[in-house]
This record gives structure tokens, C-alpha cells and sequence, in this order.
């Protein structure tokens, strides 16, 4: 699987992160560890929401959605729940 996921910064609850994985649950350790440095000083993180694609490419596609203008929008209104 593929994942697209959202996670929040439980220091700085204004920093936000959306990112692609393959694996959810190392990627998540990774951002926790500060090993990502686009995430590392915001450290600890947590994850706010997640969706599951078997398609790579629908994946990396919505990531990119997410990370632009109507995506932001989206996002805010039905996946920061949070």
C-alpha cells in the first residue's frame, strides 16, 4: 500500500506536514526521531489522518493535490480534523 498522511506538531499545534510513505508506521518514527529535515524542529508529531492507496501513482498524485491551492482547502475542511 501507499499512503498520503497528515501529521500535526504536538509543540507547535500551527505546524502542519503532508507527506507520501510506503511505510506509515517507520515514516511516522522517522518524523518523531527528527530524521526528516523539514519536520525535525518541530518534533514531536502526531499523526491527524491518513488514506490508503494500492496505486502508487494515485498516491503521489493526491499528495500533490493536498500541497496546492484547492487541496489546502481541502484539507482543511475534511481532513485536519484535529
Amino acid at each position: 500500500m501507499y499512503y498520503v498522511y497528515l501529521i500535526q506538531s504536538k509543540n507547535f499545534p500551527n505546524q502542519r506536514y503532508i507527506g507520501y510513505t510506503e511505510d506509515l508506521k517507520q515514516r511516522l518514527k522517522e518524523h518523531n526521531a527528527g530524521m526528516s529535515t523539514h519536520t525535525k524542529k518541530y518534533a514531536p508529531w502526531d499523526l491527524i489522518t491518513y488514506v490508503a492507496f494500492s496505486n502508487k501513482y494515485a498516491a503521489l498524485d493526491f499528495e500533490t493535490y493536498l500541497n496546492k491551492g484547492s487541496g489546502h482547502a481541502f484539507a482543511n475542511k475534511r481532513l485536519w480534523t484535529k
